[in-house]
């Protein structure tokens, strides 16, 4: 770790020992100032009442801190045994759950990436109750000034997190209900991209403009979250798009234009094979939707519009129209409205 070995150069253990050196220094200096004081004033009868005085000035808090220290000593060996003892236990914990993740201890219904999660949220219990049972230990802690700091920090924490409490509660929800993992591609609201990193506050959303959406826990579960990447290792992410097409034009022909068009694209799967829904029967046109698979979930823009390409170049090249969503055409012989680029009227 980068501060430790800072922290071990030698510069810093010289600087550390002179800062000890000096603060000793000082102590002693002060200590022989006053026991000089007092040796002095106890020579003459009239300041012997304030050597006295003086002595006790000194030697009293010196009392306390020791009787106090010597009261206090079961309760710190109290307090030692619960910070071992806990300690201990979260290593033998986090053992445990660093086995069960990497798939060395299987459970049954438990997923390995619950184990991160799963260590933290009983950490957290751990040290609670450890802090609980350690508490009436605590020097002072029966004190009214200790009360009082606590039950003021008690109120700052409850007024300034709720928003975090509830972030933190959403990340746990979200963590086992496994909606996406790391790496899949989600929408959720108007927010298309990949999961780049969980939190415990927010997930950060890439999208493939590369900007990088943080959106807090709480918003994604109260939201509806959809996965690409799920099912796409398996039985492929199905991509559909629609076309209009008139009635003059065989519907074989154009599920065979559509097919063609289909696997014509890459990253499209030639099993499950691209199928065409006949979806509506309008006024004027025929709708169709054509329905390929792919396993390329984060290639969807590059899909879809080398797709709509095949699908153009194949119905041009077939000599079939596509009227969609409405195409209407009048032509009454007359010429083109269009502006003549060589500065005369138009024609």
């Amino acid at each position: 770790d980068k501060t430790v070995v800072k922290l071990l150069q030698g510069e810093s253990i010289v600087s550390f020992i002179k800062g000890v050196d000096r603060l000793l220094y000082l102590v002693v200096i002060l200590w022989l100032l006053i026991v000089y004081l007092d040796l002095v004033l106890s020579f003459f009868p009239w300041t012997f009442a304030a050597a006295a005085s003086l002595y006790e000035l000194i030697i009293g808090p010196l009392k306390t801190f020791g009787t106090a220290f010597t009261e206090y000593l079961p309760n710190l060996f109290f307090l030692a045994t619960i910070i071992v003892v806990t300690v201990y236990i979260l290593r033998t914990i986090k053992f445990f759950f660093s086995r069960v993740e990497s798939k060395a201890i299987t459970i049954k219904g438990f997923y390995s990436d619950w184990s991160t999660p799963t260590f933290q949220l009983v950490r957290i219990i751990v040290i609670v109750f450890a802090v609980v049972a350690a508490f009436p230990y605590i020097p002072g802690s029966s004190s009214p000034a200790f009360k009082g700091i606590s039950i003021f920090m008690g109120v700052i924490i409850s007024l300034g997190s709720t928003s975090a409490v509830a972030n933190i509660i959403a990340g746990l929800v979200l963590t086992y209900m496994r909606p996406f993992m790391v790496g899949d591609h989600v929408k959720v609201g108007e927010t298309v991209g990949m999961v780049t990193e969980r939190r415990l506050l927010s997930t950060r959303i890439q999208t493939p403009k590369n900007e990088m959406v943080a959106i807090p826990n709480v918003y994604l579960v109260g939201n509806h979250i959809i996965n690409y990447s799920y099912m796409s290792k398996e039985k492929g992410l199905l991509l559909h798009t629609a076309v209009s097409i008139g009635y003059n034009a065989p519907w074989r022909v154009v599920h065979d234009l559509l097919i063609s068009a289909a696997l014509d694209t890459a990253y499209i799967l030639k099993q499950p094979k691209p199928f065409v829904l006949q979806t509506s029967l309008e006024d004027f046109y025929i709708r169709y939707e054509l329905n390929a698979a792919t396993d390329h979930p984060e290639s969807r823009p590059q899909i879809y519009s080398e797709l709509h390409q095949n699908i153009q170049d194949r119905f041009a090249g077939a000599g079939v129209e596509i009227v969609s969503p409405h195409y209407r055409q009048i032509r009454g012989g007359g010429a083109d409205a269009i502006p003549d680029v060589s500065g005369g009227e138009e024609r």
